[in-house]
């Protein structure tokens, strides 16, 4: 099984990587995408990516740290044999500041759309991250219809099914959560060819286990989940994601 989205460069797998690797592998799960959310946190990714063959990165910058952009790193690390994609990036209006918010969303806008044309011109997956601004991104996607990828953490948002013909759609542990009704009820939607699997470790920890820290040894605990919502065997359903995964990413 492939974690799609996993933060293995963050600070709090620090102290035990290896044991975070070795017990997901004993749970299945055999290869991992670090996307590239800080530019801060890229030296790490890219050290372990070259660590490790199967482990793999993005090179991106959250909508968050869109004040942190750096096209010409962003750009020069897009072009290492183990990065696999562009992003994560997209809009996040979640939390807006108390003022200047119209700069603000200027300045994720602006961010996006230069990973976009990066992502477009190098024949790359966007890795994308939309929270409160699907109708924001839908119009922006429409202006790029070369732009493909994922759509991280799928928000459940039926508009962005409109991108199936070009977009995947990342599920993880919110699927397993008892107030996850409006993704349960989207996901037998998803053309199936359309779906992958993620962590988003550290975060989102699947039931039950919340509370604690995501890993990607959880990973088996959202397949099991999709597979009983979608009402298919485990064992095809993994030959379904790692299928996709495989074509989305281009993995060997």
């Amino acid at each position: 099984m492939i974690d799609t989205h996993c933060h293995l460069d963050n600070e709090v797998f620090l102290q035990d990587f290896s044991n975070v690797l070795q017990e997901a592998e004993s749970e299945g799960v055999d290869t991992y995408i670090i996307p590239g959310a800080d530019i801060f946190d890229l030296p790490r990714a890219i050290e372990l990516a070259e660590k490790h063959s199967n482990l793999y990165f993005a090179s991106g910058v959250h909508p968050y740290h869109a004040q942190d952009f750096d096209w010409e790193r962003i750009a020069q690390v897009a072009n290492h044999p183990k990065c696999v994609a562009i992003g994560e990036c997209g809009l996040d209006f979640f939390r807006l500041p108390s003022e200047d918010v119209e700069e603000y969303k200027h300045r994720q806008k602006e961010c996006f759309i230069t990973q976009i044309k990066l992502a477009i011109s190098l024949d790359k997956p966007l890795i994308l991250h939309v929270r409160e601004a699907s109708a924001e991104v839908a119009k922006i996607l429409r202006e790029y219809p070369k732009a493909y990828g994922v759509f991280h953490c799928y928000n459940a948002d039926e508009m962005l099914l409109e991108f199936c013909d070009r977009f995947y759609y990342g599920i993880g542990g919110v699927l397993t959560f008892s107030n996850a009704k409006r993704l349960v009820n989207v996901l037998p939607k998803i053309p199936r060819d359309r779906v992958i699997v993620e962590t988003d470790a550290p975060y989102l920890t699947p039931h039950p286990f919340r509370g604690s820290r995501n890993e990607p040894k959880y990973i088996p605990l959202i397949v099991a989940k999709i597979a009983e919502v979608l009402d298919l065997p485990i064992e095809s359903l993994k030959e379904m994601l790692e299928k996709n995964t495989k074509t989305l990413f281009k993995f060997p």
